[in-house]
């Protein structure tokens, strides 16, 4: 028998005794580490579900340790924050395209080649085996030929590709012009960033140790910081909020004794912030699971808020409400620093359906609100038909559209447009880590 030497993915070296033809081959060891991002990343490709929902199944029967799933994670989110990138930088090895499961093994092999500095023997070796695991042994020898052309090229297949344009769809890239000159670029640069943890204190509240104060009062943390770790979290001094997500219920200015109707209220950052005001609020939630993790949170706060679980679109207050905040489920393309597949798994298509709800949900709000009440409307959207095209259906339903003043966003200047609205993109505070997109319109029902 002949004897090899060869290195496993962890770099260690051990011997392999060759086989006859006719002697199966040792089942390869497992990885749950690729095997998670695997499924994550087919979930997406494929099914166009969310990596956290991929990331939920496949570790359901909770065996993964915590180190796996961190590791998946950022294995599947890097993938994906440059699928079409290497999409593109793979095209040259292969005269077609693989199934898509062969070639979601292929975009991780080579991300971890070009992005994650893995030596060369284990990106591939893992891969193989991986693809061995899961019944795609025929395909194999390929993803050994390819990947081992990938790693002989090195980051030189990336040179001259325009990463930038090439990393967000065609569709989006397009329909963000009307966000402004360079905007669209400016946000896949920051895309390319794993985004920093923002707090929200509550007031008076000390910065916690390690933490920047930013304009408007959040604190921000690095990436990848662990938030039951930092000073004040069981005693409810601070909660998860990106910076631009607090802004929506700063600009309802909620006033004491106030009722106020929070609709879509999980996970219950915005909700805490307007009880905080000494406002009576509601909060409405659909979906109970959601609703669960809402009232865990206001607990953790030690806050009073009613909890409704209930559509917001044919639930009513028991009299109408001073103030209403409406953060509508959207397409979610402004938190793509955080969720890189949302880019992926959304299509035009489905802004028709999600901008009829939103505006079900503006008719509803109509009817919950008292004349001379107000409401803010906002969406973690980029897309133009889930901003100003529902300030025009807010329009036609009788509300008045009362734009914003500079004074109200002092601490946030440039979010203000020319129409008075509030709008954010990633591209936002680059230099500090970018921001969620979003965009908020000030409604008033006329008394």
């Amino acid at each position: 028998m002949k004897i090899s030497s060869k290195s496993s993915p962890d770099g260690r070296k051990f011997s392999r005794t060759s086989r006859s033809r006719s002697a199966p081959r040792p089942a390869p060891q497992p990885d749950p580490t690729r095997d998670i991002a695997f499924e994550i990343l087919r979930g997406v490709i494929e099914d166009r579900r969310m990596l956290e929902t991929s990331l939920s199944r496949a570790t359901r029967d909770g065996q993964a340790e915590a180190r796996d799933r961190a590791a998946a994670h950022r294995l599947a989110a890097t993938t994906i924050r440059h699928l079409g990138s290497l999409s593109v930088a793979l095209e040259p090895f292969l005269r077609k395209q693989p199934p898509e499961a062969v070639r979601a093994a292929l975009l991780l092999g080579a991300t971890q080649l070009l992005y994650l500095e893995t030596p060369p023997h284990a990106a591939v070796g893992t891969i193989v085996d991986l693809l061995r695991r899961h019944r795609l042994e025929p395909f194999a020898g390929l993803a050994n030929a390819v990947l081992r052309k990938v790693a002989a090229q090195g980051v030189s297949l990336l040179e001259g590709l325009d990463t930038e344009r090439l990393d967000i769809p065609s569709w989006l890239w397009s329909s963000w012009k009307s966000l402004g000159p360079g905007v669209a670029r400016a946000i896949s640069r920051t895309l390319n960033e794993e985004a920093p943890v923002d707090l929200t204190l509550r007031p008076a509240s000390p910065v916690p140790e390690g933490g920047e104060l930013l304009p408007g009062g959040s604190v921000r943390f690095p990436a990848g910081t662990r938030i039951p770790g930092i000073a004040g979290y069981e005693e409810g001094l601070f909660w998860v909020q990106d910076v631009a997500a607090s802004w929506p219920a700063r600009l309802l200015a909620a006033r004491p004794g106030e009722s106020v109707a929070d609709l879509c209220a999980a996970p219950g950052g915005k909700t805490a912030q307007l009880a905080l005001t000494g406002a009576k609020v509601v909060a409405v939630e659909r979906e109970e699971t959601r609703a669960v993790r809402l009232r865990e949170n206001i607990a953790r706060l030690r806050l009073e808020v009613e909890t409704v679980i209930a559509d917001a679109t044919s639930w009513r207050p028991d009299r109408p409400v001073d103030a209403i905040l409406l953060d509508a489920p959207c397409s979610a393309t402004g938190t793509a620093r955080r969720h890189p597949d949302v880019l992926w798994i959304k299509r035009p298509r489905d802004l028709t359906a999600l901008a009829e709800g939103q505006r079900r949900l503006l008719e509803a709000a109509w009817q919950m609100l008292r004349p001379g009440g107000r409401l803010i409307y906002a969406v973690c959207s980029l897309q133009e038909e889930e901003g100003p095209a529902q300030v025009e259906a807010a329009r036609r339903i009788g509300f008045v559209h009362e734009a914003f003043t500079p004074e109200e966003l002092a601490d946030l200047p440039e979010a203000l447009t020319p129409e008075g609205c509030f709008r954010t993109h990633p591209g936002m505070w680059s230099d500090k880590g970018g921001m969620d997109g979003f965009f908020a319109a000030r409604l008033i029902r006329p008394a």
